[in-house]
């Protein structure tokens, strides 16, 4: 069966109620495991990563017992302070090598790259949006280290189609895969795959030795590459009516969040900005589940232009917005995201540490240059 997306937020909630983080432990890197399928409302802004971790923690789990769920959490807004800092559209720690070329074999787009996992992967993201995580670093293996595409374009392909696509934690989990965020570069063979798709193939050219995997030559399959050309896809909007003596919340791709300044009356609007999705292009299926999602907030009015057309034609005050570093141009008071730790820093091994002594005191304040790119 496939995912199921909720889109109204009381499902959300409860979805987020629901969670099971041991069994996420257990099973999270099988293509049939105990996933959560929250990314898509925590991508958007709907809920945040520490909301789901206070819900979790509420039911009494103790952080080592769900250390597994935690650290996916942290590294979610570990990529995102990373991108406060870092421009994300290039290397973030060395370049890749080697790379033969800038775009992305025609086998992976098409979805038959021979290996039938990644191929069912491929084929999933175009019916519904959606890839299973580990799935994406065997995609992302195969087209960066066998058929040594730079990390860039591909990842601007899965990004367009993933329902739950966030720049930081797409573009650096790439990197990380093609060695330009990590100290080596990341390899599945087949028997890997086989394990965690739950498929049987053999003698396909990735069932073979990792030290073999690592000196293989581009299949001829991969060779023919083209570039990824998104196509763009705006909504329309209705000319929204603004009350200019009240204040402005303005919303976006990245903060749809229905309880944010739920209690003040105001103009809340959902920009749809040209520049901004001509620069970070996203399908059709991830500008109707922003729509969808966006029905949760309250008086929501939809404007598409940009923040500066809409404040030429509006000459309102107090405007609010979410700290982003994708904002194109915001001003006004700038507020901050809902992090695990107000500080900004994460220290992923600290898991000893007692949660009774509050959720910030779990977290060590690191200098961000000095924490390691890894994962675990």
């Amino acid at each position: 069966m496939e995912p199921q997306f909720a889109t109204d937020y009381t499902a959300i909630i409860e979805k987020a109620d629901r969670i099971d983080p041991v069994e996420y432990r257990k099973t999270r890197n099988y293509v049939d495991g105990a996933v959560t399928y929250l990314s898509p409302c925590i991508s958007r802004g709907v809920i945040s990563t520490r909301q789901v971790l206070e819900t979790v923690l509420a039911k009494g789990y103790k952080i080592p017992e769900i250390e597994s769920f935690v650290k996916e959490l942290c590294w979610r807004d570990y990529f995102q302070r990373v991108g406060q800092v870092k421009d994300l559209n290039r290397e973030i720690k060395q370049a890749q090598v080697p790379v033969s070329n800038y775009e992305i074999s025609v086998a992976v787009l098409e979805g038959k790259t021979g290996i039938n996992a990644i191929d069912e992967a491929i084929q999933q993201i175009y019916r519904i949006g959606y890839m299973h995580n580990p799935c994406r670093m065997y995609t992302a293996s195969l087209v960066c280290n066998i058929g040594k595409s730079h990390w860039l374009n591909p990842s601007q392909w899965l990004y367009y189609h993933l329902l739950d696509g966030d720049w930081a934690s797409n573009t650096c989990s790439w990197q990380w895969v093609a060695g330009a965020n990590s100290s080596k570069k990341y390899y599945a063979n087949q028997e890997n795959i086989n394990k965690y798709a739950l498929t049987n193939q053999s003698n396909a050219f990735l069932d073979v030795s990792y030290e073999e995997l690592e000196q293989m030559e581009t299949p001829d399959s991969f060779l023919l590459t083209k570039k990824f050309v998104p196509e763009i896809f705006l909504s329309s909007a209705s000319i929204p009516k603004i009350d200019v003596e009240l204040p402005t919340f303005i919303y976006n791709y990245y903060n749809l969040d229905p309880l944010w300044h739920l209690e003040e009356k105001g103009n809340r609007i959902l920009l749809i900005e040209p520049d901004f999705f001509s620069q970070y292009p996203i399908s059709k299926k991830c500008i109707d589940l922003m729509l969808a999602l966006s029905e949760n907030i309250p008086g929501i009015q939809v404007f598409a232009g940009s923040f500066q057309s809409f404040t030429d034609t509006w000459q309102v005050e107090n405007i609010y917005f979410k700290e982003h570093p994708l904002n194109i141009g915001y001003k006004g008071t700038k507020e901050p995201r809902d992090w695990i730790a107000e500080d900004g820093f994460v220290n992923l091994s600290a898991s000893e540490v007692l949660i009774s002594q509050g959720l910030d005191a779990y977290f060590k304040s690191t200098e961000i240059g000095r924490l390691p790119y890894a994962k675990p």
